[in-house]
């Protein structure tokens, strides 16, 4: 019997990488992952990015030996893996830049971000999402410092960002202890009073008394008399009542603040009046009230918010940026990447594209032929791409780590003190007029 001859289809593999890409395929959405930077329908979309990948295909075939030994990777795995080089990039410089940009952006407003990571709004009031906000160089705010003052200074009543508000207290001769949470409480859910700037906003939070105080006369009226302005003061004899407008002494407006002063000290530590003690908002006015006593007393407090509320009708950053997760940065733009980052760019598609041929030839650890076998290099492969992608992955950031803001002023003042070591050789010059 004869041997029946056999005639194959085709005597290569139906999968082999050629030895350059097609227009068609590159840019075709199909070919890539997300398609970021390739569909025109994207605000990311780069003609230059699509030529790109066709000249990965000719590179990764003349790296990987392709006109030796056929490549098991079609060239749609190139251009996938060229787009994730491009990413991965992205990814690294943004993480860069958060670095520099986060301490000065805290508060800023953020945005809106789709599943490919491109930003949809930027607020209300924001700047547009195509302006790359992640390419802009930002002004130094010390934004996180101004906010510790800000609560340091609220805390000691000298500013800060929360509402202080005021309101009065009736008192009666028959009551020497008056609750204040309760009192505020009751006047921020009455409709019979005229609406309060603190109207329901306080609820079951808990107050903050800032001052308790009583209006008494200015001290004008005591020291000056009605007459009274600066450059001129009473009759010094006339001092603790009224001044008698009729003897003046001309004197500098400083010495008229500085006598207002120690004269309402004066009142306050040595004339009769009212004193109080708090404890936990619980308001004792000392002495005893009497019958001929103001029926009045005003309170000045802060409702408790929480650290993460913002003010009603104003911003105060607290739903804006608070960490690298909510800076409103898209993927870098293709076009944006400069000779540098396009090179790492080729090298990181390479190591990728390594892998994806690791990963494929190990799934046929010997191919058996007539009196022999193959033996594939999946482990080597695997090897080396790792090991190339976690290099130049190092490589990258630490030299952005060199170039961080904080490191390129230190880099300037080592510039600066290095030149006046030189110019401290050089002769001064002698003038002869």
């Amino acid at each position: 019997m004869a041997i029946p001859i056999l005639s194959p289809r085709r005597d290569l593999s139906t999968v082999v990488l050629p030895a350059s890409g097609t227009m068609y395929k590159a840019s075709s959405t199909s070919a890539y992952a997300f398609g970021i930077y390739s569909d025109s329908a994207s605000a990311l979309f780069d003609s230059n990015f699509v030529t790109g990948g066709l000249q990965q295909v000719s590179y990764t075939y003349k790296k990987l030996g392709g006109d030796v030994l056929d490549i098991e990777l079609t060239e749609e795995n190139i251009y996938a893996a060229y787009e994730e080089a491009v990413l991965e990039y992205s990814y690294i410089v943004n993480i860069h830049q958060a670095k520099n940009t986060l301490p000065n952006a805290l508060g800023n407003i953020t945005g809106t971000f789709d599943n490919k990571g491109e930003m949809l709004t930027l607020g209300t009031h924001g700047i547009e999402p195509s302006t790359n906000v992640q390419l802009r160089y930002p002004s130094y705010r010390f934004e996180y410092p101004k906010r510790v003052a800000a609560g340091a200074s609220e805390t000691i009543g000298i500013g800060g960002d929360q509402t202080v508000y005021s309101a009065s207290i009736n008192v009666s001769s028959s009551n020497q202890d008056y609750d204040l949470q309760d009192i505020i409480y009751a006047q921020s859910i009455s409709s019979n009073q005229p609406p309060e700037l603190f109207s329901g906003s306080v609820g079951d939070r808990k107050i903050t008394v800032k001052k308790v105080y009583y209006k008494t006369p200015h001290a004008m009226w005591r020291f000056y008399g009605y007459f009274g302005g600066l450059n001129s003061i009473g009759n010094l004899s006339t001092y603790g009542m009224y001044a008698d407008d009729s003897t003046w002494e001309v004197i500098p407006p400083w010495q008229n603040k500085a006598q207002a002063m120690a004269y309402e000290d004066a009142i306050y530590t040595r004339n009769s009046h009212y004193s109080y003690e708090i404890k936990n908002n619980n308001l004792r006015l000392f002495p005893n009230i009497t019958s001929a006593s103001p029926n009045q007393i005003w309170v000045e407090f802060t409702v408790h918010k929480e650290s993460w509320e913002e003010e009603t009708g104003r911003r105060s950053g607290v739903q804006g940026v608070n960490n690298m997760n909510t800076l409103p940065f898209s993927n870098i733009p293709y076009k944006n990447i400069n000779s540098i980052g396009k090179q790492w760019i080729r090298k990181f598609a390479l190591a990728i594209a390594k892998e994806m041929l690791g990963q494929i030839r190990g799934k046929f650890t010997t191919i058996p032929i007539p009196g022999e076998s193959v033996t594939l290099n999946h482990t080597e492969l695997l090897a080396q791409a790792k090991e190339e992608q976690d290099k130049l992955r190092e490589e990258l950031k630490t030299v952005l780590d060199e170039l961080t803001y904080a490191k390129l002023a230190e880099l300037d003042a080592s510039i600066g003190n290095s030149t006046n070591e030189t110019l401290k050789n050089l002769p001064a010059g002698i003038f002869i007029g």
